[in-house]
């Protein structure tokens, strides 16, 4: 088993971490959207969200490390590492298409494609650390509930 090295780890959980944050930022004040907006059933409160979504983005990095990490050839790891950094690009448009754009019908077209980019960088990282595939699943689980509150939206508003 390789040693940590924790510098490029914390690079990776704390860049992930900090797009997130960037996202929310610009997003503006989405409190108020939220709280405006007629809910699904299910819908948890707003409270919740940044929680996950840290846990998530922590786990996120962590898995990315793996596969930075990793003994794979570089072409099969520069292939996997785009479809992270693709589906992390479309993970920060939701946010800013949804809150601060107050547009669910155009975010539920991006959380289509992020669910479709996480799917694709599951099967990758999966061919080269499995556990860092595998570590993805809640990860895609959430987005997919946030898929059918994000559904809900558009249905009910």
């Amino acid at each position: 088993m390789k040693k940590i090295q924790w510098t490029e780890l914390l690079i990776f959980i704390i860049g992930t971490e900090l797009v997130g944050a960037l996202s929310g930022l610009l997003s503006g004040n989405f409190s108020s959207f939220y709280s405006e907006l007629v809910k699904p059933p299910l819908s948890p409160p707003g409270i919740l969200f940044p929680i996950v979504w840290a846990i998530l983005y922590a786990i996120m990095g962590i898995s990315a490390y793996m596969i930075y990490t990793s003994d794979a050839g570089d072409m099969k790891k520069r292939n996997a590492l785009s479809l992270y950094a693709a589906q992390l690009f479309f993970n920060f448009l939701w946010s800013i298409v949804f809150f601060r754009f107050e547009q669910p019908a155009a975010a539920l077209g991006v959380l289509l494609l992020l669910a479709i980019l996480i799917v694709l960088m599951i099967l990758a990282f999966r061919k080269i650390r499995p556990l860092a595939g595998y570590l993805n699943i809640p990860y895609l689980l959430w987005v997919l509930f946030a898929m059918y509150l994000n559904i809900g939206f558009v249905l009910l508003n």
